[in-house]
């Protein structure tokens, strides 16, 4: 057990490196090159780390946005109020202007965040259908036997010890062992 955890502490560790090296400009042949590692292997890495951003936009999108609009409907609602308490409580023309100037912002960004709930819910939308054609798509896939969902993708051990076998019955020879 220990040593499967430290193999996947070992992939996570490369694909980390796989990530930072991809958003930095390095094609996958230079990243294999850097790591040492077949381009296949920077390719399958790559097309995980694509699939765990797809799941945490869709997640983000679907569970975190609608609570911070939330929020922030119900924070500029305070604050407008507490802009016309000031108002009415002061007599410094000053301060008056400042706090209508306050309630006027507070009013304009209540606007924009209104007008743009419909794209919000276009994308709750959008994930919510694209989630139930995934679990469609899935329970065809195992005959009716859904999978459990997971932010986590599949580690294939054996996937990794074909992979190097096959590099090897090629020629390539990986020279750093942490690969």
């Amino acid at each position: 057990m220990e040593v499967e955890q430290k193999e996947k502490d070992r992939i996570d560790w490369r694909r980390g490196k796989v990530h930072e090296l991809s958003s930095q400009g390095y094609s996958q042949r230079e990243i294999a090159q850097i790591l040492q590692i077949s381009n296949g292997t920077v390719n399958r890495d790559l097309s995980i780390l694509r699939q765990q951003a797809k799941t945490n936009i869709k997640k983000y999108i679907d569970e975190i946005l609608p609570e911070e609009y939330e929020k922030c409907l119900v924070g500029l609602n305070a604050i407008t109020r507490e802009a016309w308490n000031t108002t009415q409580q002061t007599e410094d023309k000053r301060e008056k202007i400042q706090a209508l100037s306050l309630a006027k912002e507070c009013y304009s960004m209540k606007l924009e965040l209104l007008t743009n709930a419909t794209v919000v819910d276009d994308a709750i939308r959008f994930v919510s259908s694209n989630k139930s054609k995934d679990n469609l798509i899935s329970s065809d896939n195992n005959n009716g036997v859904d999978k459990e969902e997971s932010n986590e993708p599949d580690y294939d051990k054996e996937e990794d010890q074909l992979e190097e076998e096959q590099e090897e019955e090629a020629g390539e020879v990986t020279i750093n062992q942490i690969f």
